[in-house]
């Protein structure tokens, strides 16, 4: 495990134990600096676990959903990406339940170990987080034995009433995940609802809609288009993996305000000239 990556294990301790509900089949636990999502009802048999947070986090992940499910595991692993903080506890329990991992096949090269991701970029500015991010482990993970890659037609294996959208920007093969019926989102790092480059936003969990972490964001005309696209879909709730789920008209609200204004509101200033 990285130094630093131990380091925020050991000095950010902003998880607990209980899973917090969002919908009768919706549940996120909170790990040190992203979110889980666990898709499924209290006690069911078919149920989904959405990232894993970042590195020897397995354990309490795994506690955390037995107070949902019980001893019943997963049917699955989805990522919505592969960045350190949604992949580092991925083998622990793809071994641990017996399960496949499943990601974009765009993102494919990163989960198996064949490339690695940019270095964080420090320049970007807002906050001690951003400060760090070049420390942050960029290299890509050797999940190969467990992975899978998900259909490109948009179908999510196990959960019918889901879709996936491709959300690129903040890496290659990001994805969200959208149910209609509901328009529940999880947003993944498409955008968050706190501000990641500043670790006091991260610590007091002040809510706002933000563009996705600028220190790991490398293409920024790609992610304003899915910030746009995923505003198009007036999502009820969102969840993100960083931050509290927000809902309602302050969703709407500034997550339409986000997409509308996301050059200025998101994109580094150094960094406008993609335009």
């Amino acid at each position: 495990m990285d130094k630093h990556e131990e380091h925020l294990q050991e000095g950010w301790k902003m998880d607990h134990a209980e899973p917090d509900i969002i919908k009768e089949d919706l549940a996120i636990y909170q790990t040190l600096v992203a979110n889980v999502c666990m898709i499924g009802a209290e006690g069911s048999n078919d149920w989904v676990l959405i990232d894993t947070g970042i590195a020897r986090y397995g354990e309490r992940i795994q506690a955390a959903c037995e107070k949902r499910f019980g001893n019943r595991p997963p049917k699955a692993i989805i990522l919505t990406h592969g960045h350190f903080d949604h992949v580092g506890s991925a083998k622990y329990l793809c071994k641990h339940w017996n399960v496949p991992l499943f990601v974009h096949p765009m993102e494919w090269d990163y989960v198996i170990g064949r490339r690695d991701y940019p270095v964080g970029d420090s320049t970007v500015g807002g906050g001690t987080i951003a400060l760090l991010s070049p420390f942050f482990p960029s290299r890509g993970k050797n999940l190969a034995k467990f992975a899978e890659k998900l259909p490109e037609d948009g179908t999510l294996p196990f959960l019918p009433d889901w879709r996936y959208i491709h959300t690129p920007g903040h890496t290659p093969g990001h994805i969200s995940l959208f149910r209609e019926k509901d328009r529940a989102l999880i947003a993944g790092d498409a955008f968050t609802t706190e501000k990641t480059e500043s670790s006091l936003s991260v610590f007091t969990q002040a809510q706002h809609v933000h563009g996705p972490p600028a220190y790991y964001t490398h293409n920024w005309r790609e992610a304003e288009a899915s910030v746009k696209r995923l505003a198009e879909l007036d999502p009820s709730v969102a969840i993100t993996g960083h931050g509290l789920p927000m809902e309602g008209e302050i969703l709407t609200k500034q997550l339409n305000e986000l997409a509308d204004n996301f050059r200025e509101l998101a994109i580094p200033k150094h960094k406008r000239n993609i335009h």
